[in-house]
């Protein structure tokens, strides 16, 4: 039942690779454009794929994502078609999906029924931005014993202490926020990011993924350099898949994609 999150780091390691993380929001601009768009991302080299569950108060996401989310739910999309969507194409992925989701939704299923439902559909790892450390081990626990590696986000304001923390609970990768504020699309990506890396690197040797922000070949080449073992890229794959529509959207998310795999080759 599909690679694990830190399997598929570790065989990037291995050959030393960085992972290309493309993030898009589940049922926008409708659920059979994000299947083809899945499968698109795929083919096209993605490493590891997130994939966004639409919500109506999305406090993490920039404009581009809270748009994609509200319209995907003024269509109707809920959790049950998310998951059904993602029991449908991951069999077909080598590229294991991480689900995108705030904690409401788990709490409203309850928090084991919730990790067993996505682990069932195919998905094998979880980022929940809204989710403190403190109440992490709610969910890090029965996590851990059903297959499901949740990821920790670290910020540029995250102090020290903090960051070694967070870096011990977080299975999978640790997902380190590239700019303070919420996604996006942005022409610089701090210098900051290049000393939290050196930082991570000092109290942990958990894979990091760096995303918020990154919007262009270039800069994923750049985080590459700086000694980043992902790079996460979402409102630029999101405002594609929405501006062209279905078949258009689909080829611009491949293409770019492409684009993007070849940068960090």
């Amino acid at each position: 039942m599909g690679k694990s999150v830190s399997a598929q780091f570790q065989t990037l390691r291995d050959h030393k690779d960085c992972a290309l993380i493309p993030f898009i929001t589940a049922g926008d601009p409708d659920l059979a454009t994000t299947a083809e768009a899945l499968r698109a991302l795929d083919r096209a080299g993605a490493d590891l794929i997130e994939l966004g569950v639409p919500y109506s108060d999305p406090l993490a996401d920039g404009p581009v994502i809270q748009a994609a989310a509200t319209r995907a739910l003024e269509r109707g999309v809920t959790l049950d078609a998310v998951l059904s969507l993602v029991a449908e194409v991951s069999p077909d992925l080598s590229a294991p999906i991480v689900l995108f989701t705030y904690y409401n939704p788990i709490l409203n299923r309850g928090i084991e029924q919730f990790l067993q439902d996505i682990y069932q559909a195919g998905a094998r790892g979880l980022v929940v931005p809204d989710l403190p450390l403190e109440e992490m081990d709610v969910l890090l626990k029965p996590a851990k014993e059903i297959g499901i590696e949740v990821t920790l986000l670290v910020a540029p304001t995250t102090p020290k202490e903090r960051i070694v923390a967070i870096a011990q609970q977080c299975q999978g990768f640790i997902y380190l926020v590239s700019v303070t504020g919420v996604t996006g699309m942005r022409q610089q990506i701090g210098n900051r990011v290049h000393n939290l890396l050196q930082e991570l690197r000092t109290v942990t040797d958990k894979p990091v993924g760096v995303g918020f922000g990154v919007s262009s070949p270039e800069q994923a080449a750049q985080l590459k350099t700086w000694g980043a073992d992902g790079v996460i890229v979402g409102s630029a794959f999101v405002k594609r898949l929405a501006a062209n529509g279905s078949g258009d959207g689909v080829s611009e998310v491949e293409s770019f994609c492409q684009q993007l795999r070849t940068a960090l080759k």
